[in-house]
């Protein structure tokens, strides 16, 4: 009988013990919460409460970007062209149906060596990243990984579109005011953030 009561009361305090820190990780939550809110919001000198905002909104990028307009530079990624492959899609038409204007398209030095790097099975893939049509871009950086290149040209030029279908570029290309973003989903080309002034279509 000791051994069973000794074992009754250890679970109750183990059950004691998980429900204090259920409770303190809702009161954090809560905590955080109230932190991010009280960040969003501002007292004037008159003492009312005012949302702060960003300077820079995604509707109001393209107002400030006077060099973007057709005809259009895109700079291409190496997985753009994998994902073209696949949905058998002619990338040279496909741009121009989009973006209703006509298009120079681009890649980089690291884009290039990054795709002979992937190996015999790409080979197809490699041969469109050479046609003669697409212009080549020069880099002075050392190494071959292409989203920094991508990201640091964006930076110093505001000229481009970039055609990628990477989650994690298209995520630091977004950080970058106007920048429009060219991606395949559903074997269909699609535009994002670019301005409706321009025609391009909305999906």
């Amino acid at each position: 009988m000791g051994k069973f009561v000794m074992k009754t009361a250890n679970i109750k305090q183990n059950k004691k013990m998980m429900n204090i820190k259920t409770k303190l990780k809702a009161a954090n939550k809560i905590k955080k919460q109230e932190q991010k809110q009280s960040e969003h919001i501002k007292v004037d000198a008159q003492g009312q409460l005012n949302e702060s905002r960003p300077d820079h909104f995604n509707e109001l990028f393209f107002r400030h970007n006077q060099a973007l307009g057709p005809p259009y530079h895109v700079i291409m990624d190496t997985n753009f062209f994998y994902y073209a492959r696949r949905a058998k899609k002619d990338i040279f038409t496909e741009m121009t149906r989009i973006l209703l204007a006509k298009c120079y398209l681009y890649v980089t030095d690291c884009i290039v060596a990054e795709a002979e790097k992937m190996g015999r099975k790409y080979k197809s893939m490699l041969r469109s990243i050479k046609d003669p049509r697409i212009r080549r871009l020069k880099c002075q950086h050392q190494g071959i990984y292409a989203d920094d290149c991508i990201c640091r040209r964006l930076e110093q030029h505001r000229i481009f579109l970039v055609a990628t279908c990477d989650r994690d570029l298209k995520k630091r290309l977004r950080k970058i005011p106007g920048v429009p973003i060219v991606f395949i989903q559903a074997y269909r080309f699609n535009v994002e953030r670019l301005p409706e002034a321009y025609g391009a279509p909305r999906f």
